[in-house]
């Protein structure tokens, strides 16, 4: 049975991340790790959400996951973060947030924290890699441990193939093109397993 506390903070317009997110807590759980998973508060204007009915409508079928809390971050041993791509980079969404943890990383709080990152895009050479390289970016700044799924399991070539963690393409239903779930899962289980290792070692 796993001691680790893990985190999956997403970012979700229309889903598709909000369901990575719950793979990842499936496969987490799994593996024995106490599990949060945690959205970043929408900033996009009403206007905006309400032209889009299927951003309205997940906002609206999410409204009861909790928005995560620099104290959920602290609680963390590992995070896994889940972002769509917005030009090659992380949503305002989630940068907004993660600028806010200066405190924790000034006082050494999230050192040592094992990390690991999935996206997705609309076209398989939308970004993908570049956003989860660009949080990748925080991550080292905070002294984190970033546990990528390189090639560790065969899973991961049915999801595409991403070496810096698990991304998908979404067709124009909102559906998710890969087979992903196994590689998702199988992410979630190395990070956990990572984080034993490095609290181990701690004490």
């Amino acid at each position: 049975m796993s001691n680790i506390n893990l985190a999956i903070v997403y970012y979700s317009s229309t889903g598709t991340n909000y369901q990575l997110s719950q793979w990842a807590a499936e496969g987490a759980k799994e593996a024995g790790a106490e599990v949060k998973v945690l959205k970043v508060p929408e900033l996009a204007p009403q206007e905006a959400i309400n032209s889009n009915p299927a951003w309205k409508a997940h906002l609206e079928a999410t409204k009861d996951v909790p928005e995560v809390k620099l104290d959920d971050l602290e609680w963390a041993d590992a995070i896994i973060i889940s972002v769509p791509t917005r030009f090659g980079n992380m949503p305002g969404q989630m940068k907004q947030f993660l600028d806010t943890t200066g405190g924790l990383w000034f006082n050494g709080k999230l050192m040592n924290k094992v990390v690991s990152s999935m996206s997705s895009a609309q076209n398989p050479h939308g970004g993908q890699e570049a956003t989860i390289l660009a949080l990748n970016n925080t991550f080292y700044h905070w002294g984190a441990i970033i546990a990528g799924p390189g090639y560790t399991d065969p899973v991961m070539f049915a999801a595409g193939g991403n070496p810096y963690g698990t991304s998908v393409t979404v067709n124009q239903d909102g559906k998710i093109v890969e087979d992903a779930k196994a590689a998702v899962k199988h992410q979630a289980k190395r990070t956990v397993t990572i984080a034993e290792w490095v609290k181990k070692g701690q004490q």
